[in-house]
């Protein structure tokens, strides 16, 4: 029996679920509630010198209030493009051009604005725990392997619980996320 049969790789399981959360995080701060914030402006691209680039690479992003965004375009070409690529990203924000600078006023949300960002919310979580699935099921594929190979039946219990507790943290980690996002979409 070889060392490979009864060993699995649960820093592996660990960082990969630790990716899922990660992501999930990434999406939530896409989610725009009501309060400004330069990371909700991650997601836009904008046609630059012949390919797409973030809007955080074409001018300094800042957030001088709470309900106000402002970018300062460094290439004063840009300015129009970088508005058009906000205005058209759904985002539900119609900019304004000052000069070298793009005022963002982040309009205040509706009530039904509000659910809706509240079930893209979960649908984002549940993304993430179907992540956390796969890697669950990953690792219990390396343990059938491992069993196939050799791996005693108290090894095999013990690395089971290991996983199934490695990813009942992570699936609590996601539902603790998705339900501070939903506090802080629903708070007016």
């Amino acid at each position: 029996m070889s060392d490979d049969a009864t060993e699995i790789d649960l820093d592996d399981l660990q960082r990969r679920m630790d990716g899922a959360l990660a992501a999930l995080r990434t999406e939530f701060a896409s989610l725009r509630t009501g309060r400004g914030s330069a990371s909700m402006l991650d997601p836009i691209q904008v046609d630059a010198y012949g390919q797409m680039t973030p809007v955080n690479q074409l001018g300094t992003i800042n957030v001088p209030e709470p309900r106000m965004v402002t970018i300062n375009v460094w290439d004063k070409g840009m300015i129009n493009k970088v508005e058009k690529a906000i205005r058209e990203s759904g985002l539900g924000i119609n900019p304004v051009v000052d000069g070298p600078i793009i005022r963002l006023p982040i309009p205040e949300l509706n009530e039904e604005r509000r659910r809706e960002l509240s079930k893209v919310a979960a649908q984002y979580a549940e993304q993430a725990r179907v992540a956390v699935r796969n890697v669950r099921r990953d690792g219990m594929d390396q343990l059938k392997k491992a069993k196939a190979a050799g791996m005693g039946e108290d090894d095999n219990k013990m690395w089971a619980d290991e996983i199934q507790d490695l990813t009942d943290k992570a699936i609590a980690s996601v539902d603790k996320a998705l339900e501070n996002k939903q506090q802080e979409i629903m708070h007016v």
